[in-house]
């Protein structure tokens, strides 16, 4: 199984590659970098700066989005960049979440997350398509999409039932926004192979989850807060209710910005949500969800993960604006080694 870190382009992109570096020193299988155009730098640029400045660890977008980005913007981008970093670049794609909502936009729907998909292929496949007033053009030069050659991995991150089996019929992987619960895991595996089936190939699913290496997991849980409420509030809490955890979140929060994910003040953010998530809620979602506890703890969590048909996970920190440098201290020096 690929153990990955998620690394937001919360700097400049040399800066932003010496975190990059230092996750491949320490035996990293994959660095993934969100998209979004108002909270982060540039994602492709960043991408760029990490193909040039390493040499194994996979490169992927977790995920860029064909809302603000049009399809044949990301194809020439996702090319480029693969030029750089031949056979360790993913394309991974979702609705668009953090990068449609500052600008008043909305997320992708199925449809055209399906259609999107299809032009990205097409045109990475040096392929024409018929654009809007009957205009039928290509991709110059689509490099390693091109017939014959292996192509760049398009994977889709999903949730929802519908996204899951939409991701199961059209991607070349999955990432699971789940988290590690043996409960929500065995949900959304299910609704990909439905997707999926009739498909020769077995799809590589790839689980994100929030991690801390910590003796004391209860202490740290409180900071999952905002987490467990913008996932109530965004539909999940019939997941969280699986294990357990029945919260209900208003609609709208007030006091946060962006988001409840990604609140510039974060401490506010969780004594905000403390009206909603109490402590013991949030150390039952971290339990269940995340991957909180010592090195031996997550390190034996990690061994379980292939049983569920997980092929790789990315471990994220709380936190959008800081590189996730002691996390990566800590798995590289005390969880990777356990499993390698």
């Amino acid at each position: 199984m690929r153990v990955g870190i998620r690394v937001p382009p919360c700097d400049r992109a040399d800066r932003v590659l010496e975190t990059v570096r230092r996750a491949e020193e320490l035996g990293f299988d994959d660095v993934w970098f969100p998209d979004s155009q108002l909270l982060w730098r540039d994602v492709f640029t960043t991408l760029t700066a990490a193909a040039l400045g390493t040499d194994r660890i996979g490169l992927g977008t977790a995920v860029t989005n064909l809302a603000t980005r049009h399809p044949a913007v990301v194809a020439s981008a996702a090319r480029s960049v693969a030029e750089l970093a031949p056979d360790r670049f993913t394309l991974g794609l979702g609705v668009g979440n953090s990068s449609v909502g500052p600008v008043g936009l909305r997320q992708s729907t199925s449809a055209a997350m399906r259609e999107g998909v299809g032009m990205l292929r097409a045109l990475l496949s040096g392929e024409e398509w018929e654009f809007p007033g009957e205009v039928r053009s290509r991709l110059r030069d689509p490099g390693p999409g091109s017939p014959g050659s292996p192509g760049i991995p398009l994977h889709l991150a999903a949730s929802g039932p519908r996204n899951l089996r939409l991701a199961g019929e059209i991607a070349d992987g999955v990432i699971l926004l789940s988290g590690v619960s043996p409960r929500t895991l065995a949900q959304a595996t299910a609704r990909v192979r439905e997707g999926a089936a009739g498909r020769a190939a077995r799809l590589p699913l790839t689980v994100s989850a929030f991690c801390a290496v910590t003796d004391d997991v209860e202490a740290e849980a409180r900071q999952l807060k905002p987490i467990c409420a913008s996932i109530a509030q965004n539909g999940g809490a019939p997941f969280l209710a699986l294990a357990g955890i029945d919260v209900h979140v208003p609609e709208k929060v007030e006091g946060v910005y962006p988001d409840l994910v990604h609140a510039e003040d974060w401490q506010a953010a969780v004594d905000i949500c403390s009206a909603w998530i109490s402590d013991e809620q949030a150390l039952r979602f971290a339990e269940e969800f995340c991957l909180f506890g010592t090195a031996d703890d997550i390190a034996g969590r990690l061994r379980t993960l292939p049983a569920s048909g997980v092929t790789g996970v990315f471990l994220q920190h709380v936190g959008s604006y800081d590189p996730p440098t002691e996390l990566i201290e800590a798995v590289g020096s005390a969880v990777l080694p356990q499993l390698k």
